[in-house]
């Protein structure tokens, strides 16, 4: 059988591992025996083992250190530890350390073939399990690759916009700050640049700065060993050594705590992180893609952002144009959104009537290409016939416009302040239901109003 499972037995006992040598390979599995550590050892290197089963005491060494040992070098092996003495603690040390199942001297066949199958079983899931990840890192792998393809725009404005992505993507050390308001689409131009550079078949890790406690900052971004603090009760990969040889985008990079961005620059600088609870520093190598919907000069003139890291960040600067600056856009990103939903809800004849292009391209579109593929979505959710009338659409006539608008006069501040008022009286003051409408997080829109000073009142 081409995919037998492989298992070496690792005791000082001759006669018990040749009898387990005959048992495994009578029951249809390639066996291996050792009758020394160095032996097994020796054995692991040449081998591809899918099961060690292992005498918690050998001449000379401690069982627990070989399996603690081949843990960490074949994480995947699975572990079945044997004993004669039934010594519970270093049992229970060794389950702790990685053993998947105990077996106490002397042992019955069937208990052994039952202690088998079990692993067997686990091993097949696992088996299972890493070819479905392979086919979803395949498909994942193939879906960035048309990232490029599908993009959604006519527009001159945001054709440059990916004229500078592509460009950014053949440079794939160069860090780049994409800027523009929320829903404008700032991760999949980041999406775009990683998937078309020499990064693009390692991780594109993405980072909500805002959405994790500032109390866990430190351990999510740079990881932790176990018992380092209360709860660490393993040890973690922080986001930059998960993003080894990819990509970490920052997304909400301005809300990142002032803190903490002293130390996110000593990383992207030295290129070497240290985890919570260590000393020892490991080396990294990943690219920056960072984002907000910010004023980021005016938050370093107020010295809420370090101008020294928004010089690491900035080397590229990307910035992507609200919706209602290029309007040209808004039909082929209807008809997009209509043509997946459709199909997703099974309703796949619905066609737009074409006034509603005409009357989208005077809204203002406050929480711009989110807004619209909500909009979309809900429409075909709620459609009864095949066609998609003006109806299926309801806007906020308070924020549409025929075209110019009062709202250019105004600064970002005034006019980000004017949108949340307007769409918390809209909706009842029903956060999550402003937020939506916003193309942002309850959260995202929580922090807006602490900053901007709004507080619900019903004469707002």
């Amino acid at each position: 059988m081409e995919n037998k499972i492989t298992v070496l037995v690792i005791d000082d006992e001759r006669s018990f591992t040749e009898e387990m040598q005959e048992l495994l390979q009578n029951t249809g599995f390639k066996a291996f025996i050792a009758n020394t550590a160095r032996q097994g050892l020796n054995i692991l290197k040449c081998q591809l083992i899918d099961l060690l089963i292992l005498d918690i005491r050998l001449p000379g060494v401690n069982g627990l250190d070989i399996l603690k040992e081949v843990k960490g070098i074949y994480p995947k092996m699975e572990v079945i530890i044997v004993s004669a003495h039934g010594d519970m603690e270093s049992v229970i040390r060794a389950m702790r350390l990685g053993a998947l199942d105990y077996l106490r001297k002397p042992f019955r066949h069937v208990d052994f073939q039952i202690a088998i199958e079990r692993t067997q079983k686990f091993l097949d899931l696992n088996r299972k399990l890493q070819v479905m990840e392979e086919k979803n890192s395949l498909i994942s792998k193939s879906l960035g690759e048309k990232i490029e393809r599908n993009f959604i725009g006519e527009s001159q404005k945001i054709q440059e916009v990916l004229g500078l992505a592509l460009t950014a993507s053949e440079f794939p050390d160069t860090n780049v700050l994409i800027t523009g308001e929320s829903g404008t689409g700032k991760e999949n131009i980041a999406r775009i640049i990683h998937y078309s550079s020499k990064r693009k078949d390692n991780v594109f890790c993405a980072v909500n700065s805002c959405a994790i406690t500032e109390s866990l900052l430190e351990s999510e971004f740079f990881g932790h060993k176990k018992g380092s603090f209360t709860g660490a009760i393993n040890d973690k990969k922080g986001f930059f050594e998960v993003s080894d040889q990819g990509t970490l985008f920052l997304d909400e990079i301005a809300d990142m705590p002032f803190s903490l961005q002293g130390k996110i620059l000593r990383a992207i600088e030295e290129k070497k992180i240290t985890r919570v609870g260590e000393t020892e520093q490991i080396k990294v190598d990943f690219r920056i893609i960072a984002a907000t919907n910010h004023d980021i000069d005016q938050l370093v003139s107020e010295k809420k952002f370090r101008l020294d890291l928004i010089h690491r960040l900035n080397t590229l600067h990307l910035h992507i144009p609200p919706l209602r600056e290029r309007r040209e856009d808004v039909e082929p990103l209807l008809n997009h959104f209509v043509s997946e939903f459709s199909v997703r809800m099974n309703k796949p004849h619905l066609k737009i009537d074409k006034s509603i292009v005409g009357i989208l391209k005077k809204y203002q579109f406050p929480g711009n290409v989110r807004e619209l593929k909500n909009m979309a979505e809900r429409a075909v959710i709620l459609s009864k016939g095949n066609l998609l009338m003006a109806h299926d659409f309801p806007l906020k006539t308070s924020v549409s416009s025929s075209g110019g608008s009062s709202n250019e006069l105004l600064t970002m501040q005034e006019q980000e302040v004017r949108l949340l008022r307007q769409a918390l009286k809209d909706h009842g003051y029903n956060q999550r239901a402003a937020a939506d409408a916003l193309g942002m997080t309850r959260d995202s829109l929580i922090r807006r109003m602490k900053k901007h000073n709004i507080r619900i009142k019903k004469e707002d």
